[in-house]
């Protein structure tokens, strides 16, 4: 049986042995990228530094030499002119090119023309897109091995590239290793990518790129934790010329501790924690923060707004709003000491009546409420009925505010006649 079963396929064993062998030889020559090594070197020796000829050369080399295996081969010979060992050296024995990134003069121009090497590449040969930003990151985690002019090179074409989208800004992950951020590399590196990201779009668009990746709110972990302060990431990069990004990295901190004390309040408020517990945890946010009362003010309002499920008939929301904002205007008093954080009351009020249509016609009453309570005085009253309102809405609304604003210049004039006959 076993004999008639040879008989019938012969040719079985030596097929499985040559696939076996060929699979063998793959497997060697994944992990010896030598002569893939030396055909680019020899290549690049031959275009010199006209990086043109340098990007003709990749194109057609593509067509011949397996860029998928070898990616980070490659890229390791167009950074550092040769096979990066762990760490970030060059390894000795091997043959190297003076055609790199790292050969290349310390500037913004030079490296703009490295960066269209690279575009014009990844273009090409789209899957080298992933092995392109696997190499960046790993080049970043190696910043120690590399000189200063180095770094500044890399640093330089990594802004370059962030900025016409070649690379995602994810890849600033590998700045916050430990070691580098403990010895201030991180940081350094951090300076001449941004300048040279700026330089090529705007802060505005920095913002968004980091935001798309949530790198908006982590800047300060460019420097050890004892000094991850706003101030201290404010001065160092003002100083580093970069007075756009300390700027844009206060605003983020500012946003986060707003968002951060209005999500506090709303849930000190449904605790219903005393107000004057309330009241003392905000003054000393707006302290540690640098927050204004028009800040706060147009905070609290929301939050005593958003505690509650409003009724669905108009009728019945304007007696249950009363009744609701009553109960919270000493919460709202304590933070109108200022004219401006009256009217930015008077404004939010505004928005949310109109925003909200069963509150339409409630905007008087709680005006008149919040007056009677002493959270609203008559001079904002008086200057938003004026000039100062918003256009939402704006003909109901003074309409009608119409007899209350009337009520108040008479009681006003009342009370000038009445001080002067006094004196």
């Amino acid at each position: 049986r076993v004999s008639f079963m040879n008989n019938q396929k012969p040719q079985k064993p030596t097929l499985s042995g040559q696939r076996f062998k060929t699979r063998k030889r793959d497997e060697k020559e994944r992990f010896d990228p030598t002569q893939f090594q030396d055909c680019i070197i020899q290549g690049l020796t031959e275009t010199g530094t006209d990086l043109e000829a340098v990007a003709k050369f990749l194109d057609a080399s593509g067509a011949k030499l397996d860029y998928r295996r070898y990616a980070e081969t490659l890229f390791d010979i167009l950074v550092a002119g040769g096979m990066l060992a762990p760490g970030g050296t060059l390894a000795d024995d091997m043959t190297r090119t003076n055609v790199c990134v790292f050969a290349a003069q310390e500037d913004l121009e030079t490296m703009q023309a490295f960066a269209q090497v690279f575009n014009k590449l990844i273009r090409r040969y789209k899957y080298l897109e992933k092995g392109f930003e696997d190499e960046v990151k790993k080049l970043l985690l190696f910043l120690k091995g590399f000189s200063e002019s180095e770094r500044n090179k890399l640093a330089m074409l990594t802004g370059i590239l962030l900025a016409n989208g070649t690379l995602n800004a994810s890849i600033l992950n590998s700045l916050y290793n430990e070691n580098l951020v403990k010895e201030g590399v991180s940081a350094a590196f951090a300076v001449k990518l941004f300048k040279s990201w700026i330089n090529e779009k705007d802060i505005n668009a920095v913002a968004v790129s980091l935001r798309k990746v949530n790198m908006d709110n982590r800047l300060m972990e460019l420097f050890p934790a004892n000094k991850q302060s706003v101030e201290h990431f404010s001065k160092y990069f003002t100083e580093a010329g970069l007075k756009e990004l300390s700027e844009y990295v206060r605003n983020q901190q500012s946003i986060g501790a707003r968002k951060e004390l209005q999500k506090e309040l709303q849930e000190q408020m449904s605790r219903g924690d005393p107000f004057k517990d309330i009241i003392l945890y905000v003054k000393e946010e707006m302290k540690k923060n640098n927050i204004s009362e028009q800040t706060v003010v147009a905070i609290i309002w929301s939050s005593v707004m958003s505690t509650v499920e409003w009724n669905k008939k108009e009728e019945l929301v304007a007696e249950q709003a009363i009744k609701h904002l009553k109960q919270y205007s000493p919460l709202l008093a304590a933070f109108t000491t200022q004219g401006q954080s009256e009217l930015t009351l008077l404004l939010k009020i505004q928005e949310y009546c109109y925003d909200n249509i069963h509150f339409m016609k409630a905007f008087q009453k709680i005006v008149v409420l919040f007056y009677k309570a002493e959270v609203l005085s008559e001079e904002p009253i008086l200057k938003w009925y004026k000039d100062a309102h918003l256009a939402k809405g704006k003909s109901v609304f003074l309409e009608q505010m119409k007899k209350f604003v009337e009520w108040l210049k008479n009681a006003e004039e009342g009370n000038q006649q009445l001080s002067s006959h006094v004196e």
